[in-house]
């Protein structure tokens, strides 16, 4: 499964530019209308000083982040994305290219200390490498330290291809021409991602399941905690 596991960074690689422009035109409606501002509106419910955003992309949630006074490092395993992050300059946080297999022992390098606050929104695509993800979080988190993962949710994305774990097709539908050779991504059912966060003692607090103004469920947002 380590070609698929590839294939997720090429496509990355191939659709910057684009899902740039996309991102910063806000041309994704439920973006704009629903999930951006409940990842914010979750990430400040813990006041945290410091955030960890993985899976950067572009930069846009470490920016609006920094623009409310919260110290942020975004990290990302496509360099053109980092280096569409740091555009703009001061302001908009700090950024490094960092793949999920090398977090800990890339931001060690980087000698940054542990955060307050980690986040990946709609960033974990992957099999092994969210597990990477989820192994280095831990080191990466102070004591009481708070994970949000936002996601497509499991019960709406399945597709009517049943409701099991596994590799499904992507697909850029919705999305403009410009969008080449869409990424494969690995499903997970709801009961799935609270077993990843147990296993990796995350203990989840809360579960946010934003919706639209017609009641149509966007995402899943999973709050956890380091838990004893």
């Amino acid at each position: 499964m380590q070609t698929l596991e590839s294939e997720i960074i090429d496509c990355w690689e191939k659709n910057v530019t684009p899902w740039t422009k996309v991102i910063r035109e806000g041309a994704i409606p439920s973006r704009v209308n629903v999930t951006n501002a409940a990842i914010l509106d979750a990430i400040s419910r813990f006041q945290p000083r410091s955030v960890l955003d993985i899976g950067c992309g572009e930069g846009w949630l470490c920016r609006e982040l920094r623009h409310r006074g919260v110290e942020t490092l975004g990290v990302d395993a496509v360099p053109e994305l980092i280096a569409q992050a740091q555009q703009f300059g001061a302001g908009a946080g700090d950024f490094a290219v960092c793949h999920y297999q090398d977090l800990h022992n890339g931001l060690a390098r980087l000698k940054r200390e542990r955060f307050e606050l980690a986040v990946c929104n709609f960033s974990l695509l992957g099999e092994y490498s969210v597990e990477a993800v989820f192994q280095a979080i831990p080191e990466l988190l102070v004591p009481d330290g708070v994970f949000l993962v936002q996601t497509l949710h499991p019960v709406v994305a399945s597709g009517g291809q049943g409701y099991q774990d596994g590799w499904r097709t992507g697909s850029w539908q919705g999305f403009g021409p410009e969008f080449k050779d869409p990424a494969p991504w690995y499903f997970r059912t709801l009961s799935s991602w609270f077993d990843l966060f147990r296993r990796h003692h995350l203990e989840v607090t809360r579960l946010i399941e934003p919706t639209d103004e017609s009641g149509q469920i966007m995402s899943v947002i999973i709050c956890a905690e380091l838990s004893a």
